[in-house]
């Protein structure tokens, strides 16, 4: 989908807001990332690359640099210029900020009727926490997620990827993308407000039940997607690498129960709960008798769910990834993820470079201000 002439001011640090603006900017946006003199942190997470970092070349790519000091008066008249010839802003300041820099979305409106200005942060604008800090791990924990996530000690386990981060921004995205859409009847902006709390607890739909009906806590290990269920789990091979049975349709049950000689258990299998314990043992054994290898070609022969524990470098070279194109070299030979969301006549062509620190300052200045 084209996005050219569509114009994004970006004051979104390290996760929820780049994962928005990098969305629009590889649909031909163009994104301004406005950065303190000292840059974005992100530009500084191990390991290095060529230019920046490999973390910020997937979040700042395709974007332009312009560095603004935002405690000077200069600075915040510059952004406040930007502002009201942008369609888009997105920040992720805590409460009060940004009206503080000059650029709250009352003040932008009042030049610009239609911005379409989105907030996200960690508790929303008017929330309990206004002046509180929160990443990504003390909302798993403030949402019950981290209860949920328990390995074998039975302790919380920090899951692999920042889920609230990733949940805020395309929440965020959905919201900026449905208020463009309304502009072009009203020609009227509207003001987003993603609070991360609320995405990320939003999230959990699947497993509040038992908390909505009974105020209850859930027994996690006997939940359809948190240990309860034998084909839905987490098994050791021969070979000291794992695989999992991820559907638990009828029909994967009794399709490998069957292959394996025991289709008497598929009944076991209809709900979750410690019954299913005589499987669970059952298809421990089994696949700790021999190695990963083997059941990956095995298990492709029968119409069941499942998949290999991959490492990082492996699933960067999954064949289905590979076979998409998803997985993008560049010039330099530096790897990137392709775009997620593909347009069949509109085809994205993304920017696979990220800006230096500062390099669009004085270019979109200079047109800014003419």
């Amino acid at each position: 989908m084209k996005l050219q002439g569509l114009k994004v001011v970006d004051l979104s640090w390290f996760l929820p807001g780049p994962y928005l603006t990098t969305a629009l900017a590889d649909h031909g946006a163009e994104v301004i990332k406005v950065e303190p003199p000292t840059g974005d942190p992100g530009r500084e997470i191990r390991p290095p690359d060529e230019r920046t970092s490999v973390f910020f070349r997937n979040m700042g790519r395709g974007k332009k640099s312009v560095v603004l000091d935002l405690k000077s008066e200069r600075g915040r008249a510059d952004l406040f210029g930007l502002a009201c010839k942008a369609d888009v802003i997105v920040e992720s300041f805590r409460p009060g900020v940004a009206a503080g820099f000059g650029i709250g979305y009352e003040a932008v409106k009042a030049k610009n009727p239609g911005i379409v200005y989105c907030s996200i942060s960690a508790f929303g604008q008017d929330g309990a926490y206004p002046g509180r800090a929160a990443h990504d791990l003390a909302l798993e924990a403030m949402t019950g997620v981290l209860s949920l996530t328990l390995g074998d000690d039975g302790r919380p386990a920090i899951p692999g990827i920042p889920i609230a981060d990733v949940v805020s921004g395309l929440h965020g995205l959905s919201g900026v993308l449905m208020a463009l859409l309304r502009r072009q009847t009203t020609g009227n902006g509207d003001y987003i407000d993603v609070s991360m709390h609320e995405a990320l607890m939003a999230s959990c739909a699947n497993v509040v039940g038992s908390a909505f009906k009974e105020n209850k806590h859930p027994d996690v290990k006997n939940q359809r997607t948190t240990g309860g269920a034998a084909f839905y789990r987490v098994y050791d091979t021969s070979d000291g690498r794992q695989l999992v049975l991820a559907g638990q349709e009828l029909k994967f049950i009794r399709n490998l129960l069957t292959a394996l000689g025991k289709p008497e258990w598929v009944k076991l299998c209809e709900w979750p709960g410690a019954h299913q314990k005589p499987v669970v043992e059952f298809l421990s054994a089994t696949f700790k008798a021999k190695p990963l290898a083997y059941w990956m070609e095995y298990l492709a022969t029968l119409d069941i769910c499942y998949g290999p524990v991959n490492t990082l470098p492996e699933a960067i070279a999954e064949p289905n990834l590979l076979k998409r194109g998803f997985m993008v070299t560049d010039e330099s030979g530096r790897k990137h993820f392709g775009p997620v969301v593909r347009f069949r006549d509109e085809p994205s062509h993304p920017l696979y470079r990220e800006p230096l620190l500062g390099e669009h300052t004085a270019e979109v200045l200079r047109n800014d201000r003419q």
